[in-house]
């Protein structure tokens, strides 16, 4: 009796926990939806609490040393506590919100290099292990953002990897503690002058930021260095803009101010 007890403790013979997902693939600002399946265990469990996370991988810089850590960035209980029977099967629907400045992980099609992201299930049992579940999630870009990586792309950049870097972008405004770098090859008409283009975006639900970082090639009389640009994009106004020709501007005039031209 005692080593059943002992057993038990430990999780042993305790309820599981699947998520099915209708669909893997959301935008940001979308939702997921699904349902949460639980299965009894051989013993009765009182259980706390079930929860959905969402984690990214994030590169965090500390001193001089930098890792990789799995970061929950927004959760939302499903719900609270409720006793389960010995083989007791408990459905539990489900619509998660995701956040709009959730990073992107696929581009037409293709998975992005460099780029992870699950949902996570929790499930609490009172004096016993947590129980959890972690399900892959395909992360779309919004329509803005597929506009303006379009344009990258028809000027002839690259996509090189997409990372997460935990940390605010001066003079923008966040609610994650962390923002994305989509990183592309220089194209062909830049390559003398810069060495790589790094694209971020910030969205909410009317309008998106832009950040671009230009690592510049260092000259025989100039070291390289980076150069900035921010702008914002309105969605209700997308479709004025031709977005090659202004990035394309952006960057001659950014090179050219550095005496590097092409």
């Amino acid at each position: 009796m005692v080593f059943k007890r002992l057993m038990q403790a430990m999780g042993v013979g305790g309820p599981s926990v699947e998520t099915v997902l209708a669909n893997p693939n959301c935008r940001p600002g979308g939702v997921l939806e699904g349902r949460i399946q639980v299965a009894g265990g051989d013993h009765q469990v009182d259980v706390e609490y079930v929860a959905l996370g969402l984690v990214t991988r994030v590169e965090v810089e500390s001193g001089d040393n930098e890792y990789n850590t799995n970061q929950e960035f927004h959760r939302q209980a499903v719900t609270g506590a409720f006793r389960l029977e010995p083989g007791q099967r408990h459905d539990i629907p489900f619509r998660f919100d995701v956040p709009w400045e959730t990073p992107v992980t696929e581009l037409y099609g293709q998975h992005l290099h460099g780029m992870t992201m699950g949902l996570r299930t929790e499930l609490e049992v009172a004096r016993a292990v947590d129980k959890s579940d972690l399900d892959a999630v395909s992360v779309h870009p919004l329509p803005a953002q597929e506009r303006l990586l379009e344009a990258l792309l028809r000027l002839g950049f690259r996509f090189s990897r997409a990372d997460v870097e935990r940390g605010h972008i001066y003079g923008v405004h966040q609610t994650l503690p962390f923002y994305q770098e989509i990183e592309f090859y220089p194209a062909p008409q830049y390559a003398r002058a810069i060495n790589q283009l790094e694209v971020t975006f910030v969205a909410d639900a009317r309008q998106m930021q832009v950040v671009l970082e230009l690592d510049k090639r260092g000259g025989l009389l100039s070291e390289g260095r980076d150069a900035f640009g921010r702008f914002t994009v309105d969605y209700a106004t997308l479709d004025r803009t031709d977005w090659a020709a202004q990035l394309d501007g952006w960057l001659r005039q950014s090179v050219q101010r550095r005496g590097l031209f092409f």
